[in-house]
């Protein structure tokens, strides 16, 4: 070459003679990258620029040890030549895919990243090296993208991923060399940590309060400090009304078959039920029996009735059941109160406060046990075993026709909610059978060489693996198993397979003429970034979990998180392992068959059989190209970016907005008590019944003077009243029904003449005014110094039956006691509970907040491309909208156990949208339309095959009969369905009109 001329090498692997350029003016020098002649080595094998000569030297020595060709400087990358012509014969929508070099352009699923696939460029590319050439360098993987003229320049920062790309390809170096080390160790540490799976609790009763109630709520603050002022004696003053805690007792609720249980027919059955219940005895095995009156609680050594209008009645069965008023029955002088134990009431006139009680469908039948902790509370415990275990045989002997009965205990809810986890044991089995089925349908091929089948059933098993290990690591470190963490398994089969998908297609687009060593590198090179990204966001989704304040929820989050690490830990070693060694198979498989078995026969019928159809063996030039990868560019592609085809999926967008908004405001809050059992269970009817007849009246609330007062003060009475006053106008209270023992108080000391402002006579009576009305002896608090410390009265709540409305009881009672003057509280046990409605929605709101800013900052730093991360962002807020509107539409409340699923659905939504936006960003096509086809072409089939197969994994749990499991799977679907609604429909449209 002349003096005047410039040299551009031809790049390593391309096949063609580059053409010899003249010496031009300046620019044409500064386009090509050429030096003036003074600088220019002298003429030789690879003239180079003086100034880099010594480095290119080492570069060139490390790459001809690798077996290629020095990297082209971006100057020489310049000086290529242009695009080849299409053939004519080409498709449109494939002439429109073609590379600039007139390839076929593959992007790997890891984002960003491009490769050589199809065509010329890999025979020319392997002619250049030699069959078996030593490996390529770790950087081949991004040849393809950096060889490509751009009509625009694209942004694209690679300081993550370009020494992520390259520490993967040193690994997949390191594991395709010793695959059977990293086989095998994998399945040695499952098989240590498996062994703690010997710590899964088995009959240990799982703490529904202390999982399933938010952590440091104000009712738990409220409960300590009630039991810091006031104590209860069950065995002497029993007063469910009194008690700071969840008692021990057993339920039954009658219901009559006839217009009302005020008859004489009904209640002499109902006598006999009871009767019978009473008569229940526990025998220990030393012999010795526990009978109800040992365990119940007691009122004046007497045990409490199971319902006091049935007491009256059986004490005078001549009592005239025409003239019982309501709430508040009189029949002697001394008081009863039936509101809450007679329902489905019928009321007539007024009779003072009261009115008549004309007919009530149903009578509550409630059982009392001490609570005490120690061997009294484990006695109750026995006995209420003994009762739900021969309650079914007591209706059976008793023959009852009057009335229908239903039953529950405070043990049930607790073991209910344990027996649901043992239903979804043979759905595992059946998940796990289903992922392996849809592994293999996935990965067939119709030659023995390219058939992937066993590669991905191996798949399958690397995620249960990794199941076992997390699990067991969790377990040895002491975290709780709670029930919903049976749940975990199946997602995790579901979504652990994704990477194994990602893989094996990746490995599809190697040469068969490389070695095994080279294939593994740059297919680990090639996914790299994607199943990094898919499993960080995934992984933050469930850490960000850990923040919630339900520790069952905590739980969840920490077993599935972990076990999606191991995930991809076993997927970069195990599975990479495997891959290998399969590959070492098709190498010998083509060997096989493309050895003749006699100089004129190319196969035997043996080795047809192992190829359709016959004759098509596969060559060693040929990479894998899906059917499904041709269907979304050949056709899926074309018809989605049509006109007429836009104009329908905004339409449909709308829709689904509109729609998921309205749903957004028709979902119930709060976790149904029966939906912690199986539909099956006797709790579901006693729970449904409890709802028709008995949801008039709530939970009768404590209302607690938490300070010392002096309540003979003229000035500070009328204050207390007022807040006490305020807090019966509630619309959720019945004035009627309050009781507040300085009322009456203040009525028996001026009924004695006496001065109630003097301190020394209020002080003086009260022991006289607690021997006559001794249930107000455990509502005052009085110090050894003789001062009221504290002291409580009691509210009547109404209407609270649906969750909405407890969390607004709740929320005006606090509210109303914080405003008083008089330092008051509010308390019921059952505000424990409640406390999860207020909870939910807060919990829900900062957990998406922040998952959603963490999937932001994930984005901007692997996919750092602002419109990418905008997109991702409108993606994941549209995918939960989505949900959220459409859980109402399937029944499921926003719960503690639908929290976690809007959190998950942040991780997926992000992986769908990320993928397909940054493909079409990434994209170097001259149109619109043309990037969003490319977009779907490279990645639309996996998105397709990571939204089926966790769709498929929890499945299964859609023939749970438990609540639970059911939700999840309801939620997931939506989540799958919607999520790969937008990455292969909306995002590919809307993308197209920016």
């Amino acid at each position: 070459m002349g003096p005047n001329t410039c040299s551009a090498r031809k790049p390593a692997g391309s096949g063609r003679e580059q053409p010899e350029l003249k010496q031009t003016p300046l620019e044409l020098l500064e386009t090509v990258g050429c030096v003036p002649p003074r600088l220019r080595q002298r003429p030789g094998p690879s003239p180079q620029p003086r100034s880099r000569s010594r480095s290119r030297s080492r570069h060139g020595g490390r790459s001809r040890r690798l077996g290629r060709k020095p990297t082209p400087s971006p100057s020489e990358r310049r000086a290529r030549p242009l695009a080849q012509p299409l053939p004519a014969s080409k498709p449109e929508s494939e002439r429109s895919l073609q590379s600039s070099h007139g390839l076929e352009p593959k992007l790997s699923l890891a984002l960003g990243q491009r490769t050589q696939s199809l065509g010329a460029s890999h025979s020319q590319s392997r002619s250049a090296r030699g069959p078996s050439g030593p490996p390529v360098s770790w950087s081949r993987s991004r040849s393809w993208l950096e060889n490509q003229p751009s009509e625009r320049p694209h942004c694209h920062t690679d300081c993550l991923e370009a020494p992520l790309s390259r520490a993967f390809g040193k690994l997949g170096w390191v594991v395709g060399s010793h695959p059977w080390i990293f086989l095998l160790a994998p399945i040695a540490l499952t098989a240590i940590l498996g062994t703690g799976l010997i710590y899964l609790p088995k009959d240990k009763e799982e703490n529904l309060e202390e999982q399933y109630t938010p952590i440091g709520s104000p009712a738990k603050a409220e409960r300590r400090s009630v039991q810091g002022h006031f104590t209860a004696n069950d065995s002497y003053h029993f007063s469910i009304s009194r008690k700071s805690t969840e008692v021990n007792f057993a339920c039954i609720l009658a219901v009559s078959n006839t217009t009302s249980v005020l008859e004489q027919e009904i209640l002499e059955e109902i006598s006999k039920l009871d009767a019978a219940i009473q008569d229940l005895y526990v025998t220990k095995e030393n012999g010795t029996q526990t009978r109800y009156d040992q365990v119940c609680a007691k009122n004046e050594d007497f045990c409490v009735p199971s319902n006091p209008l049935l007491a009256v009645w059986e004490r005078n069965k001549n009592l005239n059941l025409g003239n019982v008023t309501f709430p508040i029955f009189n029949p002697t002088g001394q008081p009863i109160y039936l509101a809450g134990t007679i329902g489905g009431t019928f009321l007539g006139k007024r009779m003072g406060k009261n009115q008549l009680l004309v007919r009530a469908k149903a009578m509550r039948l409630l059982y009392f046990l001490k609570t005490e902790d120690g061997e009294v509370n484990e006695h109750s415990k026995m006995w209420l075993i003994h009762f739900l275990n021969q309650f079914s045989n007591i209706e059976k002997s008793l023959a009852l026709k009057k009335i229908q009965v239903v039953y529950f205990t405070s043990l049930s809810r607790q073991l209910e909610f344990q027996a649901t986890s043992m239903t979804v044991i043979p759905l595992f089995h059946l998940a796990y059978l289903l992922i392996i089925l849809f592994a293999i349908i996935s990965c067939y091929r119709c030659d023995c060489v390219h058939n992937k089948m066993w590669t991905a059933a191996f798949g399958v098993i690397s995620a249960a693996l990794a199941v076992v290990s997390g699990f067991g690591l969790m377990l040895y470190m002491g975290v709780p198993f709670v029930i919903i963490v049976a749940n975990s398994p199946f997602l995790i089969l579901g979504v652990g397979v994704d990477d194994m998908f990602i893989m094996i297609s990746a490995w599809q687009k190697t040469s068969l003429m490389d070695n095994i060593k080279q294939c593994l590198s740059s297919v680990y090179s090639k996914v790299a970034v994607s199943i990094t990204i898919t499993t960080i966001t995934n992984v933050l989704a469930f850490y960000t979990g850990i923040m919630t304040s339900f520790r069952s929820i905590q739980y969840f989050c920490i077993y599935t998180g972990t076990t999606l690490l191991f995930c991809y830990f076993y997927n970069i070693t195990c599975f990479g392992a495997f891959l290998a060694l399969d590959g070492k198979r098709e190498r010998v498989c083509l060997h096989w068959l493309k050895k003749p078995e006699t100089p004129d026969q190319k196969c035997s019928s043996l080795k047809r059989s192992c190829c359709l159809p016959c004759d098509s063996l596969p060559e060693e030039e040929e990479t894998d190209v899906h059917p499904m990868n041709v269907f979304f560019r050949d056709y899926f592609g074309p018809f989605l970016t049509s006109t007429e085809s836009k104009f329908f999926v905004v339409l449909l967008y709308i829709l689904y907005i509109i729609s998921s908004i309205y749903g957004c405001f028709q979902v119930q809050e709060g976790l149904d008590l029966r939906n912690l059992a199986s539909d099956d269970s006797y709790i579901t009817p006693y729970f449904n019944v409890e709802e028709e007849y008995f949801s008039d009246y709530g939970p009768r609330v404590m209302v607690i003077v938490t300070e010392t007062l002096n309540y003979w003060d003229e000035g500070v009475r009328p204050k207390l009243e007022i807040c006490l006053s305020d807090l019966e106008n509630s619309d959720y209270v019945d004035k009627s029904l309050t009781e507040f023992w300085l009322r009456e108080y203040v009525q028996y000391t001026e009924k004695s003449q006496q001065d109630v402002n003097d301190k020394d006579t209020f002080m003086n009576n009260l022991p006289n005014f607690l021997t006559h009305f001794p249930l107000f002896m455990y509502g005052i608090n009085i110090s050894s110094s003789h001062e009221i410390i504290s002291s409580r009265g009691f509210i009547q709540t109404v209407g609270v039956s649906s969750s909405i409305n407890k969390k607004t009881m709740l929320s005006q009672l606090r509210s109303k006691a914080e405003k008083c003057e008089i330092p008051l509280m509010v308390y019921n046990q059952a505000f424990i509970y409640f406390d999860q409605d207020t909870a939910i929605l807060e919990n829900t709101v900062r957990n998406v907040i922040v998952a959603s800013t963490a999937m932001f900052i994930v984005s901007l730093l692997l996919i750092p491309h602002p419109l990418c991360s905008l997109w991702v962002t409108f993606a994941i807020a549209s995918v939960i909208v989505g949900v959220t509107g459409f859980m109402a539409f399937w029944n499921v409340n926003l719960d503690s156990i639908s929290m976690i699923n809007l959190v998950i659905c942040i991780g997926f939504s992000f992986d769908f949208s990320a993928h397909i936006s940054y493909a079409f960003v990434s994209s170097s096509k001259p149109s619109v339309n043309q990037k969003s086809i490319e977009a779907l072409y490279l990645l639309g089939y996996p998105v397709l095959q990571s939204a089926l197969s966790t769709v498929i994994g929890v499945c299964v749990l859609s023939a749970a009969k438990a609540y639970i499991f059911r939700t999840f799977f309801k939620i997931m679907f939506l989540v799958m369905v919607f999520g790969a609604a937008h990455g292969l429909i909306f995002i590919p449209v809307f993308l197209t009109f920016f």
